[in-house]
């Protein structure tokens, strides 16, 4: 297996590279990013792309010939970049891929992650929606993985080849960038005065190696990857020694600017979340998967505040 992963820069990407080293059944690995791994690899290989550099994709696809495509290429709003360029770079970077995989006859399977934010949470939808549920994101995000979905399956249906699209719950963690995870760890958490939902995340050790899992099943349709049980923002809040603060209305609106002056701003796709809650049914995985998240969704929120500040060391015979 010769495997292609975009998005290896980002925490999750270089996660899976390390995984894909140390299995000797791997032939080769290939990444590209607009930022370089975070750790150092041994095995794979990088190149430094910017996704709307279609030519150079292509290139790099064409030379490395992959049988399996890992498109972690996901820019989430106000994780890495603003919600614009981040809506934009997933775009670009998704029709750039999947143009160049086309013309590729090597590839043999293809891998997305995508989120449970597909299903949306309009008023009556389904408060824990499993594969056969239709897709219909009310968030610039959700639509954004919609359109990544719909890309790569017309990509596979051209090669004739299975498409995975996992649907993770919100990844969290001490070092992993995500725009909820920073919301937790303020002081203050803003919690739903007409209801406190319970909503489910997942650690993204426990994302990574279902990527690793689906490479090797090759299965041909979505999958929703989710840690077990669920926890309300008052939940999540306690558990984080935080203060948690009703809000109803256009208090949401203070909130918002509050958020982003404390350097944790808060998208559309956030803003649902603390308002309506956000799980789904993730049984399916298991199944097909054969492997299922180790830590819960308290667990990963117990771990999200951990991270622990930055101790300074007196070193002796240091200059004042």
């Amino acid at each position: 297996m010769r495997v292609l992963i975009t998005g290896m820069g980002g925490e999750l990407g270089t996660r899976v590279a390390m995984l894909l080293e140390a299995d000797p059944t791997i032939e080769a690995i290939c990444g590209i990013d607009v930022d370089p791994p975070r750790r150092r690899l041994h095995r794979a290989t990088f190149h430094r792309l910017e996704p709307a550099d279609r030519p150079r994709t292509g290139s790099v696809v064409q030379a490395f010939e992959p049988t399996a495509v890992v498109h972690l290429g996901i820019f989430e709003p106000n994780a890495r970049s603003g919600p614009s360029r981040a809506i934009g770079l997933t775009a670009m970077g998704t029709v750039g891929l999947f143009a160049a995989v086309t013309a590729c006859p090597t590839v043999d399977r293809i891998i997305v992650r995508s989120g449970i934010e597909v299903y949306g949470r309009r008023r009556g939808s389904t408060v824990r929606p499993d594969e056969d549920v239709a897709p219909d994101p009310t968030s610039p995000f959700g639509l954004s993985l919609r359109h990544v979905e719909q890309v790569a399956t017309d990509a596979a249906c051209d090669l004739g080849v299975p498409a995975t699209s996992l649907r993770f719950a919100p990844i969290v963690g001490p070092h992993f960038p995500s725009p909820l995870g920073r919301l937790l760890r303020l002081p203050v958490v803003p919690v739903s005065l007409l209801g406190d939902h319970p909503f489910s995340v997942l650690h993204q050790e426990d994302a990574a190696r279902s990527i690793v899992a689906a490479l090797a099943v090759g299965h041909d349709g979505p999958l929703n990857v989710v840690a077990p049980g669920a926890v309300s923002v008052a939940q999540a809040a306690r558990l984080g020694g935080r203060m948690a603060v009703p809000v109803v209305g256009p208090g949401w609106r203070g909130v918002r600017i509050g958020s982003e002056l404390a350097g944790a701003p808060m998208p559309e796709h956030v803003r649902e979340l603390l308002t309506r809650g956000r799980t789904a049914q993730g049984g399916r995985a298991v199944e097909v998967l054969g492997c299922a998240p180790e830590r819960s969704t308290a667990d990963v929120v117990t771990h999200l505040y951990e991270w622990s500040a930055v101790t300074y060391l007196d070193v002796a015979g240091a200059p004042a």
